[in-house]
C-alpha cells in the first residue's frame, strides 16, 4: 500500500485555517452606530436611542421633554428620540455592519462525495474544496465593505442632522406664528375700538364718510390679518408636531414659549470657511469614503483580472479493488473570451468619477457655507436694526403723538394713523427676528451638509461586479 500523500495530512490544517480566518470579523457591539451617534452628539448636542430601546423608555423620555415649554434643543432631542422613521433608519447601520462583516468572512468550504459502481468494484471519492480566489482577494473585499459602511454612516448621520435642522426651523416658525397671532389679536382689539369710535364720531357729525371708511377698512384688514395669523399658526404647529412624531395625546400637551429667544449680542464668525467645510461637512466625508471604496474595488479588479475563479481541493479516492488515492485538485478559469479589460476599465473610471465628485462636493460645500453665512450675517444686521433703531424710533413717535393729542395739537385721525404705522413696524420686527433664527438654523445645516445617495448605490454595484463569483463552477 502506498504511503499517505502529504495533502491528506494538510486536510485538517486547511479546515482549521478556514475556521480561524472566517471568525476574524465579528459584528460591532454598537452595530455601527458609534460614528453616527458621535456626529449627532457633536452637531446636535443630543444622544440617540439604542437600537433595542423599548417603546416605554422612549415614551418616558418624551414625557419628560414635554412636561415644560419646549425649547429648540429639546425639540431636536425629542425628534431624534421619538421619530420612528429615524429609528428605522438607524437599523440600516446594523444591516451595513452585518454586510461588512459578511464581506470580511471567507466562504464556507465545499465537501464532495461520490460513490461509483463497476461490476463488483465499489469506488468512493471524497473531496474538500475552498475558493482560493476569495482567500487571495479577502483584504480588498473586507476593506471595500468597511468603506461602504463608512459612507452609509455619513449619509445616515446627515439624514438625522437634516431632520434636526428641519425641526429647529419648524420650532422657530411655530413660536414666531404664536407671537404673531397674539399681536394680531391685539391689533384687532385696537381696530374694534377705532371702528366703534369712527361710528360714533360719524353719527355725531364730527367725522367725514372718508374718515369712517378708512377706519372700517383698517378694521377689516385687522380681521383678515388675524385669520391669516391663525392659519399660519395652525400650519406651522402641525408641521412641528409631524417632525416631532407626536401622537394625539402628546399633541394636546405640547407647550411652546411665548416668544423667540432674543438676538445674540454678537454674530457668529466664520474665519475659515474652506477649512470648516473640509473638517465638518458630512457630504465631503461620504464622498471621500466613496473614493476610497472605488480605490479598493479597482485594486480588487486588477488582482482578479486574469484569474477570477481559482479553487483548491484535497481529494481522496478509495475502492475495494485498488489502493487509496490521495491528491490535490486546482481549478481555474481560462481567460480566453474575457480578459477582464472591460471590468478594469469600468473600475478605473468609477475611481476617477469618485475623485471628481470629492472635488465638486468640496467646492460646492465652500460656496454653500459662504452663502449661508452671508444670509445669517445679513439677517442679524437687519434684526438688530429693527430692535435698536426702528422699533425705538416708532415707539418714541407714538409717545410724542400721544402727548400732542393730549395737548389737543393733533386729532384722533392722526393718532390712529400713527398707531397703524407702529403696528406695521412691530410686525416687521417680529418677522426679522424670525428670519434671523431661521438663518441661524440654515448656517448650522450648511456646516454639516447632506451627502447624495447616488454614490452609495454606484459603489455597491461596483463591489458586486468586482467580487469573484464562483457560481456555475
Amino acid at each position: 500500500m502506498r504511503p499517505p500523500y502529504p495533502a491528506a495530512r494538510a486536510l485538517p490544517a486547511l479546515g482549521l485555517a478556514v475556521l480561524l480566518l472566517g471568525g476574524c470579523t465579528t459584528l460591532a457591539p454598537d452595530a455601527g452606530l458609534g460614528p453616527v451617534a458621535g456626529a449627532v452628539r457633536r452637531h446636535a448636542g443630543t444622544e440617540l436611542p439604542a437600537l433595542d430601546a423599548s417603546d416605554a423608555d422612549i415614551a418616558r423620555r418624551a414625557q419628560a421633554l414635554l412636561s415644560q415649554p419646549l425649547t429648540p434643543d429639546a425639540a431636536v432631542q425629542l425628534a431624534l428620540v421619538q421619530h420612528r422613521g429615524l429609528r428605522a433608519r438607524l437599523h440600516d447601520l446594523a444591516i451595513a455592519d452585518a454586510q461588512a462583516v459578511q464581506a470580511g468572512r471567507l466562504p464556507n468550504p465545499g465537501f464532495g462525495f461520490a460513490r461509483l459502481v463497476r461490476g463488483d468494484e465499489r469506488e468512493f471519492e471524497r473531496g474538500l474544496h475552498v475558493d482560493l480566489a476569495r482567500w487571495l482577494t479577502q483584504p480588498w473585499l473586507r476593506e471595500a465593505g468597511r468603506q461602504r459602511q463608512a459612507e452609509l454612516q455619513a449619509q445616515v448621520a446627515a439624514d438625522l442632522l437634516a431632520h434636526a435642522a428641519d425641526t429647529r426651523r419648524a420650532w422657530v416658525r411655530a413660536v414666531a406664528a404664536e407671537e404673531q397671532l397674539r399681536y394680531a389679536s391685539q391689533v384687532l382689539d385696537a381696530a374694534d375700538a377705532g371702528a366703534e369710535l369712527a361710528r360714533r364720531m360719524r353719527a355725531a357729525g364730527n367725522w367725514s364718510a372718508l374718515q369712517q371708511a378708512r377706519e372700517q377698512a383698517f378694521h377689516a384688514d385687522a380681521q383678515l390679518g388675524l385669520a391669516r395669523a391663525q392659519q399660519q399658526r395652525d400650519a406651522s404647529r402641525e408641521r412641528l408636531v409631524r417632525l416631532l412624531a407626536l401622537d394625539a395625546t402628546q399633541r394636546d400637551v405640547l407647550k411652546l414659549p411665548e416668544r423667540l429667544p432674543p438676538l445674540p449680542a454678537q454674530a457668529r464668525t466664520l474665519p475659515d470657511i474652506a477649512q470648516a467645510a473640509l473638517d465638518d461637512r458630512l457630504d465631503i466625508q461620504a464622498a471621500r469614503a466613496a473614493a476610497r471604496t472605488t480605490a479598493q474595488e479597482q485594486g480588487l479588479t486588477q488582482a482578479t483580472r486574469w484569474v477570477n475563479v481559482l479553487e483548491l481541493g484535497v481529494l481522496r479516492n478509495s475502492s475495494n479493488e485498488a489502493p487509496t488515492q490521495r491528491g490535490l485538485e486546482l481549478r481555474l478559469e481560462l481567460p480566453i473570451f474575457d480578459s477582464g479589460d472591460a471590468r478594469l476599465a469600468a473600475a478605473e473610471h468609477r475611481h476617477r468619477q469618485a475623485l471628481l465628485r470629492v472635488a465638486a462636493t468640496a467646492q460646492d460645500a465652500q460656496s454653500e457655507l459662504r452663502e449661508a453665512w452671508t444670509s445669517y450675517r445679513s439677517a442679524w444686521d437687519i434684526a438688530r436694526h429693527h430692535r435698536d433703531a426702528l422699533v425705538p424710533l416708532k415707539t418714541r413717535i407714538g409717545q410724542e403723538m400721544l402727548l400732542r393729542y393730549n395737548g389737543m395739537l393733533v386729532g384722533v385721525f392722526e393718532l390712529l394713523a400713527d398707531a397703524r404705522a407702529q403696528i406695521a413696524g412691530v410686525s416687521a420686527a417680529l418677522d426679522a427676528q424670525r428670519d434671523f433664527w431661521l438663518a441661524d438654523a440654515d448656517l448650522d445645516a450648511a456646516r454639516v451638509g447632506r451627502p447624495a445617495l447616488a454614490p452609495l448605490g454606484t459603489t455597491g454595484a461596483a463591489a458586486a461586479n468586482a467580487t469573484p463569483d464562483n457560481g456555475g463552477h
